[in-house]
């Protein structure tokens, strides 16, 4: 199960009970922000891709969402999401619950620059129904983010 894998994951800097189960699904950035009782917009949603040969995942703001040009300029390809199966089966998690951490193969994460304009924000963590509040430093450091993105639209503020 996806959700002990994270569990796992976070066990290595003893953040595992910092993990939320919820009673309720959390799987779109609508229900998560319902069930968190936060606004949409800090839900870190991750979006799974395929980048000519290998598999990114890239997390954004909730309220962002991929700009095709910009994601050409950056990459130099154009966007392809993966199926569910492909999802499951390349990056480990079931839609609705991917999230960057215990993930499986190698697969490259890109924290998009929509994220930092918040304290913290929520990721998944593997499920359907659970959750984790993370600043954004910890994001940084629990995803190998590679780098930074701007890959994003329509959430932008006059301070960014």
């Amino acid at each position: 199960m996806a959700l002990d894998k994270v569990k796992d994951f976070f066990r290595q800097f003893g953040l595992e009970e910092k993990i939320i189960e919820l009673d309720t699904s959390s799987a779109t950035v609508e229900l998560a922000a319902k069930a968190l009782r936060c606004e949409g917009k800090r839900i870190a949603k991750t979006l799974s891709l395929k980048l000519n040969d290998r598999f990114i995942l890239i997390v954004m703001a909730g309220d962002a969402k991929i700009d095709n040009a910009k994601y050409r300029a950056e990459f130099g390809a154009k966007v392809r999401m993966l199926s569910a199966d492909e999802v499951l089966a390349n990056i480990g998690h079931e839609v609705g619950g991917v999230c960057p951490f215990g993930i499986s193969g190698d697969v490259d994460i890109y924290l998009d620059k929509s994220l930092k304009r918040f304290e913290s924000v929520f990721p998944a963590c593997g499920s359907r129904n659970s959750a984790i509040e993370l600043d954004i430093k910890s994001m940084e450091r629990y995803t190998r983010n590679k780098k930074w993105i701007d890959v994003c639209k329509d959430w932008q503020t006059d301070d960014f």
